[in-house]
């Protein structure tokens, strides 16, 4: 950055890398040109080598031992930034790391980092892509095993890999059709028109395939909803607190005491669930009672899946036919009371069904996910769009014997291969995507 015809001297940053609370270990990233200065003035000039750690004690301007820790320093162009960095191993408790960070934010060119700062370096010296970064941030969040696995596939490089596998085969496509425009009477092959169709045709058949899984990829990071549904009294609150483990919906014989929607993240196989305990579908009592109908159908229609519960004593109300899509279910709750129509039977007060009722569940929501593509993110689907587009383009134009126009919309296609993986991108993106992260990330 220059300021003024001067270059201006990048800040040291530092930010806990463990969580927070007491622990019987606190870690301590710092990143900057001037982590050794820093350092040095922390625990003494006798720094460990590069990649060894050491024990020093660690002390203030005044000499005051603030601790004893592990110090572990990464050189220039070998550190997850690519700048020099460092690594305090000191211990968890709450006045111990809050009497380090007072100590380093007084250090001169050295302050706290901002969320996703570390990360931003590191993709700002080529040590990651920007897929990888959005991978990072999901493998962070992950709270179920096919998340992590997801998440891991991203992490790994799988969609660079494949993007740099579709740029390759553009980059001869291009090759070709820009032969003929520069040199057309020269040693150039005489119909380039078959090989070029080809290669347009094969990154768009691989597109398409990642885009029509790119659905499922996102539904599986974001999770997926079930709305529990079903008129007053019908058993709904008491599902969903047996699928809980405790009560932790209010149940009562009165009609409407659901008002607002309750949530329950759930790890089911893997997917991560979030059943919906919704208000009784009925002609509402009140106003307060109206608005939460209101909200339980629109929520309930914007769901995955539902679960229409009903039961001998709580037949199905009209709404349920208007809310009703593909592969929903509808519950007998109350088994224990007598049998009744429905896909599945369930007691809550014996706990039968209740294994099966997931397991069907499970089933239709790994379906829509699918096998699991690897563009989980909007920015992501938007950019291979934006290619897939182009290259369309291009091949109506190469039917139609315009060459120019071919390049150029290969070209297109290009930008956006590259937006994907964050080689061109403006700064909007870029903040929105590492202000998500951590303060140690």
């Amino acid at each position: 950055m220059t300021t003024g015809g001067t270059t201006a001297r990048r800040e040291t940053i530092f930010a806990p890398a463990s969580g927070a609370g007491t622990a019987a270990i606190a870690v301590i990233r710092i990143s900057g040109p001037d982590t050794d200065a820093v350092l040095a003035r922390l625990v003494g000039p006798d720094l460990p080598p590069p990649r060894r750690a050491a024990l020093r004690r660690l002390a203030d301007e005044a000499g005051g031992v603030l601790d004893w820790g592990l110090v572990l320093r990464f050189a220039e162009g070998k550190s997850y930034t690519g700048e020099a960095a460092a690594e305090l191993h000191c211990h968890g408790g709450r006045a111990v790391v809050a009497a380090v960070f007072e100590t380093l934010g007084r250090q001169p060119g050295c302050r706290l980092a901002e969320p996703g700062e570390f990360t931003r370096r590191a993709f700002e010296a080529g040590r990651v892509d920007l897929t990888e970064v959005e991978a990072l941030g999901d493998l962070l969040a992950a709270e179920t095993e096919l998340q992590r696995r997801q998440a891991v596939r991203g992490f790994d490089g799988a969609l660079y890999r494949q993007a740099a596998a579709w740029r390759g085969e553009l980059i001869r496509a291009a090759a070709l059709v820009e032969a003929t425009i520069d040199w057309p009477d020269e040693d150039v092959p005489e119909d380039v028109g078959p090989e070029v169709a080809a290669l347009l045709g094969g990154v768009r058949s691989a597109i398409a395939r990642e885009l029509g899984l790119a659905a499922g990829a996102q539904q599986l990071r974001e999770g997926l909803e079930v709305a529990i549904l079903g008129p007053p009294n019908v058993g709904k609150s008491s599902l969903f607190n047996a699928l809980a483990g405790h009560e932790a919906a209010i149940t009562s014989a009165r009609p409407g005491t659901t008002r607002d929607i309750l949530t329950l993240h759930f790890d089911l196989d893997g997917l991560p669930v979030v059943f919906l305990d919704t208000a009784g579908l009925r002609d509402a009592a009140d106003e307060i009672e109206a608005i939460g109908v209101s909200r339980a159908t629109e929520r309930a229609r914007a769901a995955d899946m539902r679960l229409f519960l009903r039961s001998a004593d709580a037949p199905p109300p009209p709404a349920e036919q208007a809310l009703w899509q593909e592969d929903d279910l509808r519950v007998w709750a109350k088994s224990d009371l007598g049998d009744g129509p429905g896909d599945l039977a369930i007691s809550t007060l014996r706990g039968d069904g209740l294994v099966e009722l997931l397991r069907r569940v499970s089933a239709v929501l790994s379906a829509r996910v699918g096998e699991g593509g690897l563009v989980g993110h909007l920015r992501q689907r938007q950019a291979l769009e934006d290619a897939d587009e182009a290259l369309a383009r291009a091949a109506t134009a190469l039917h139609e014997g315009a060459p120019e126009t071919v390049a150029e919309d290969v070209r297109s296609g290009f930008r956006a291969l590259e937006r994907l993986i964050g080689r061109v991108g403006t700064e909007d993106v870029l903040d929105a995507v590492f202000r998500t992260f951590c303060l140690g990330k």
